[in-house]
């Protein structure tokens, strides 16, 4: 039971990582960059670009 318990913890502890990191991201601006690059090759696939 107290490896469940363990594997459980650590899940929720980097789920938390990631949730905090990906906080940090959109307040440095890093959101904005990665949606340009997206529009950009988006563009290039359809052909308008």
């Amino acid at each position: 039971m107290s490896r469940v318990f363990r594997s459980r913890r650590i899940g929720i502890l980097l789920m938390a990582a990631g949730l905090i990191l990906m906080g940090f991201g959109i307040h440095r601006g890093e959101m904005a960059v990665v949606f340009g690059k997206a529009v950009n090759i988006c563009m290039e696939c359809i052909g308008i670009g």
